[in-house]
């Protein structure tokens, strides 16, 4: 079953073709084929268990499929936020943020530290540059992450649950930043909630 819109080029397009997937006699998926449309957010949703991650982590070249192909994914710069945040516990969350920007991108130091502060304070994080994230609460972590993600330099951006772990508020207020920063953008974000789903204005796709 799928709902989706008829959006983005068809000759560009991340496209999956009969896609397998196992592990051992444990058959994630087969025979699996789905358009991605570059310029858009596309939602996958389907059960637990039904593969998803393993598809995330397929397309970023982080595993290899049993058979099938993907195209659509050459030479094009990737950045992800996984379902653990996965920060380096020792630096402060500016540090996380910023190592992934070239020194070059900024003209001065204080430029990049007004930039990452504004977005912190956005997303409710205003007064915690400096802060270890390993101080941090489990939804601050995933905030980082999220902000780590957005601030590298990236043509297509994995989001694997990226707003678990937060209140309603923060919830909220985290989809707006990142629906406004990715709008016109590739991204491909899994979830288990229609209404994160709608919130960022994504495709919807239950293929799996």
């Amino acid at each position: 079953m799928t709902r989706e819109r008829n959006e983005g080029s068809a000759d560009q397009a991340i496209r999956i073709r009969n896609l397998s997937k196992a592990y051992g006699s444990h058959v994630v998926f087969h025979d699996f084929s789905l358009d991605i449309p570059m310029g858009t957010t596309t939602c996958l949703m389907a059960p637990s268990g039904a593969g998803k991650t393993t598809l995330l982590r397929i397309l970023m070249g982080l595993e290899e499929a049993d058979q099938g192909t993907v195209t659509g994914m050459d030479h094009r710069k990737i950045s992800a936020v996984f379902q653990e945040p996965r920060l380096c516990e020792n630096l402060s969350a500016f540090a996380n943020i910023r190592m992934v920007r070239e020194k070059k991108m900024w003209r001065r130091d204080r430029e990049g530290w007004e930039e990452i502060s504004r977005a912190m304070e956005e997303l409710g994080l205003g007064g915690c540059e400096r802060q270890p994230v390993r101080e941090m609460s489990g939804g601050m972590r995933q905030r980082v992450a999220l902000l780590r993600a957005l601030y590298a330099q990236w043509d297509v951006l994995f989001l694997d649950e990226p707003f678990q772990g937060l209140d309603q508020e923060s919830r909220e207020r985290t989809i707006a930043y990142a629906r406004e920063k990715c709008l016109g953008k590739t991204v491909v974000l899994v979830t288990h909630s229609r209404e994160e789903a709608e919130q960022i204005g994504a495709i919807v796709r239950l293929p799996m």
